[in-house]
């Protein structure tokens, strides 16, 4: 039962396939047969009916769910790497790196979900003219590139929600572009009524067969309704609906944003240009019919000796993590490429040798499997020792590390500036000048020498080059990252 071929694959259908479900994929695929003596003889025959007759009946169908969960192969994988696997005692805390993989067997990388898809998208006065002729542009061509079993749903808001399309399959295409072009641009902006009204069309659909996911689009600050917005992210999330964010323009809450896409662990970025709409909408749906597990979260749970700093997100999309809660929310496996992630540990001060192991609890979704709330546990280790032996880190850890430590540069700058120490925000980001050039990314350099003028003049950053510096070093670990794991594969 572990190989390839199952009950449900012969009958062309998914584990979580409904009753109705079976029945209708045993009729047809038996109606292909000629009628008469021989069907009942032909091997082919034989195996669908053999299948048709366990999952057609719940009880035994139950027993032939437990055996393939028995006999199956473990449905992900857990590797850590350590930075320092050997550290030395001492008398104050030191810091250490795990970097963690989870991976899916390579055999259910090309098993697609239909996805189920909403589009919040804002229409305020703010977006009138080229943003808002770019957005209907680029989601027409996201409408065509969607597949036939895919469900689409568009809602505009602005000061209230208004329901463009209905989910409905992608059977008039030429319909649904239509409602999209009648769009038009006025009112304010609120967040809220437009993910109230978008879940809902979302939830139209028996979320259990579907990869949900619903896509914000706006410019601006919503009014007044920011803590039920992420409460509603938090509900949705527990439905299995991610929720990925996109800022167009530099008038929007970025830290609102982070926070409205952290219980689903999603994504948010930012959209310079309006010409670059459509390259991220593409690039975000591309791995959403390709998720194989999901609501992916770690139990935050630490021994004594040890403490979690910082957490941060490298793929399938870079994305800090919020390590404040009882479990961290990692998000789907999703795409072809694994979910990893950076965490900063603390030891604390250790007057004597010890050996600790770091337990990880990891709770996800199988949907290829019907499964829910499977757990894995895997665990790290490290010796405090008096005689350390001196190894070098793993390269693509290191490597992570230093990335992400140019994001956090960008972060603590802000921390400077909101604390009123505006000199030493200045010299931050005079260092973060220098790492970016070092690093190659001279147009980030160039922005970072910029805002480093416009502090030591006016004592402030533009909100234009915060969102630059902050999403082009987050970028910068996604993508570097993402090159680096598909050259090893």
């Amino acid at each position: 039962m572990s190989g390839e071929s199952t009950y449900y694959s012969v009958l062309g259908v998914s584990p979580g396939a409904s009753a109705e479900a079976i029945q209708n994929a045993f009729a047809k695929l038996v109606a292909r047969f000629p009628q008469g003596a021989t069907k009942e003889s032909h091997p082919e025959y034989q195996d669908l009916l053999q299948a048709y007759e366990v999952l057609n009946n719940p009880s035994r169908r139950a027993i032939y769910d437990s055996l393939m969960v028995e006999t199956s192969p473990p449905p992900l994988t857990v590797t850590i790497q350590v930075s320092r696997a050997k550290i030395p005692i001492a008398t104050s805390p030191q810091i250490f790196y795990l970097l963690l993989e989870i991976a899916a067997p390579q055999q259910t990388m090309n098993a697609r979900r239909p996805l189920n898809l909403c589009l919040v998208l804002d229409r305020s006065t703010s977006m009138q003219g080229q943003r808002l002729d770019f957005l209907k542009s680029a989601v027409e061509l996201v409408i065509e590139k969607l597949m036939p079993e895919d469900i689409i749903s568009i809602i505009t808001f602005s000061d209230r929600a208004d329901i463009v399309q209905p989910a409905t399959r992608l059977t008039n295409r030429s319909a649904i572009i239509s409602h999209v072009r009648s769009i038009r641009a006025s009112g304010g902006t609120e967040i809220y009524q437009g993910l109230l009204a978008g879940t809902e069309q979302l939830r139209q659909m028996p979320l259990a067969q579907y990869n949900n996911h619903l896509i914000l689009l706006t410019d601006g600050h919503t009014y007044g309704d920011a803590p039920e917005c992420v409460a509603l992210a938090s509900r949705a999330a527990e439905q299995q609906i991610g929720i990925t964010a996109f800022g167009l323009g530099n008038e929007w809450n970025d830290s609102f944003l982070d926070r409205l896409v952290s219980p689903s662990g999603g994504q948010s970025a930012f959209i310079e240009e309006p010409t670059q709409i459509l390259e991220h909408l593409q690039q975000r749906i591309q791995g959403l019919g390709l998720i194989h597990a999901r609501n992916l979260r770690i139990k935050n749970t630490m021994p004594s000796q040890v403490s979690l700093k910082y957490g941060f997100k490298l793929l399938p999309f870079a994305q800090p993590l919020d390590s404040t809660e009882n479990e961290i929310k990692l998000g789907n496996i999703e795409g072809k490429s694994a979910l990893s992630f950076l965490l900063e540990m603390v030891l604390q001060p250790q007057q004597h040798e010890t050996r600790i192991n770091i337990p990880f609890e990891i709770i996800a979704d199988i949907p290829g499997r019907s499964a829910k709330d499977i757990s894995f546990k895997s665990q790290a280790q490290i010796v405090v020792t008096s005689t350390p032996v001196e190894m070098p880190p793993p390269k693509d850890l290191v490597k992570a590390v230093r990335l992400l430590n140019m994001y956090r540069m960008n972060e603590k700058v802000w921390e400077e500036i909101e604390a009123g120490n505006v000199g030493v925000a200045a010299t931050r980001l005079r260092h973060l000048t220098t790492r970016l050039l070092e690093a190659g990314e001279i147009r980030l350099a160039q922005q970072a020498h910029a805002e480093t003028e416009r502090l030591s003049t006016v004592g402030s950053m533009s909100a234009e080059g915060w969102k630059r510096l902050k999403y082009g070093t987050r970028a910068m670990i996604g993508e570097t990252v993402r090159i680096d794991n598909d050259d090893s594969m």
